[in-house]
């Protein structure tokens, strides 16, 4: 994500145009990137049986959509930049809400995947697009970040709305309705747009070899995750060579899309930061199959399941900020991640016979604690680094964040092929185990770290 995203907004003036519909725009594009990384999940037994697809197809209708995202996030930011942010914006909401359909549309698996992988480049060019419109519409810093907060939190609630709202969608119309529902949003998205000032263009950098190798690094080590087998240990090592030569390239540019510096000092903090990932996402995916296949739920039950667990997401976000801003960052993500620990340890205890409102709260501590954690956690890296390398290092912790969310469903799923409710336990033990080792490694953060 370039920096000029965070670091350049223009001043306001008597001319200048009403900020409310950028900042609806941006809203509900950010709102619609987040609500496709969660609506899937407890659709996902529904698109096995009709398309006939088994564990690894819907692992992959998961995380086609997540990787192109993840992969193509590292470099979209510039691209916003030299196209300028409306334009960006709404070539990304078209092929978005085009790919949407043709999701909807997919006579089979392999249709399914190719129009999931489009959404997920699409929703790469519309989140740092979507942060930039934000940002040039509000010339005040002050009302600049409660915008940009506004932002955020409708992130937050479409993540928490997703499971319920595709577990609807499915029960009572068909798992095609979770991407249908994308269609009038979509237009909605672009005739707010229309009202939004011309962005600028500026001149930014584009790194394309980086870019290729990244990509096909991540897709490699997917795929070995997913398939294993022989041709799993070849994708291997074409994913060691491909992350190899990325290396190679970004260490000899003179403007890398990742600068290999940014991790002297963020290193906590994007391993913290990939933890929760790999925690809260993998723990959504296997409840998910777990509530359905194993429960007998439908899949509006198993999105009720969630509703206490993300229901508090945004309010917990905000209190972390406060208290951050109190304490220091380092506070609240070593608390945040010990109680998600203690959440996964007790998760441990759910099984067939547990009661349904008992397997619903014992969700509750992993949000409670992930919730709490990220945003410090994310206010430490930007802390960590230059003013003029904060938008590249916001880029890359999202990127890492989403890559490690891919990995654990590649992972985690690959056990449920075998024994679902044994791969739960090992999924949450593995989840509990990295977020033990990043609560230890957060203690060395700096106290007043992320403080504004």
């Amino acid at each position: 994500m370039s920096s000029t995203l965070l670091t350049k907004a223009p001043v306001a003036g008597r001319d200048a145009p009403a900020p409310g519909p950028a900042l609806a725009a941006a809203m509900l594009g950010f709102a619609l990137i987040t609500l496709d990384t969660s609506v899937v999940n407890v659709a996902l037994p529904a698109i096995g049986t009709d398309l006939r697809a088994g564990m690894s197809g819907l692992q992959w209708v998961v995380d086609a959509y997540t990787l192109a995202f993840a992969a193509l996030l590292l470099s979209s930011g510039a691209l916003a930049d030299r196209v300028g942010a409306s334009r960006a914006y709404g070539a990304g909401v078209v092929v978005f809400t085009l790919a949407s359909a043709a999701c909807g549309l997919a006579p089979g698996l392999p249709g399914l995947l190719a129009a999931r992988t489009v959404q997920g480049v699409a929703a790469a060019v519309m989140l740092p697009a979507s942060l930039a419109l934000v940002r040039e519409a509000y010339g005040d810093p002050g009302r600049r970040a409660r915008a940009v907060s506004l932002w955020a939190a409708g992130g937050t609630v479409a993540v928490a709305l997703g499971p319920v709202a595709g577990g609807a969608l499915t029960t009572a119309w068909s798992w095609r309705g979770i991407f249908f529902i994308n269609l009038p949003l979509g237009l909605l998205a672009l005739a707010l747009l229309t009202r939004v000032a011309r962005s600028e263009r500026r001149p930014a950098a584009l790194d394309l070899p980086g870019q290729l190798t990244a990509m096909t690094a991540l897709g490699a080590l997917t795929f070995a995750a997913i398939e294993g087998g022989t041709e799993g240990r070849w994708a291997l090592g074409i994913a060691v060579a491909a992350f190899g030569a990325f290396l190679l390239i970004e260490a000899r540019r003179r403007q890398p899309m990742v600068p290999l510096g940014l991790f002297r000092n963020t290193t906590v903090a994007v391993a913290a930061g990939s933890a929760n990932s790999v925690a809260f996402y993998g723990m959504i995916f296997v409840f998910g199959l777990f509530f359905q296949q194993v429960l007998g739920l439908s899949a509006l039950g198993a999105g009720l399941m969630f509703l206490p667990m993300t229901g508090l997401l945004a309010g917990v976000n905000i209190l972390s900020a406060r208290v951050a801003a109190r304490y220091g960052a380092r506070l609240p993500i070593v608390l945040g991640q010990a109680v998600a620990v203690a959440g996964l340890l007790g998760l441990l205890t759910v099984d067939a016979d547990s009661s349904r409102v008992a397997q619903a709260l014992l969700l509750v501590p992993l949000a409670l604690g992930a919730g709490f954690s990220l945003p410090p956690l994310i206010a430490a890296m930007m802390e960590a680094v230059p003013a003029e390398r904060a938008g590249t290092a916001a880029g890359l912790l999202n990127a890492i964040r989403q890559t490690a969310g891919a990995l654990a469903i590649a992972v985690f799923g690959s056990l449920a092929a075998r024994d679902l409710e044994a791969a739960l336990r090992t999924s949450l033990l593995i989840s509990a185990g990295l977020l033990a080792l990043t609560t230890l490694a957060s203690l060395r953060l700096p106290r007043r770290a992320g403080m504004p």
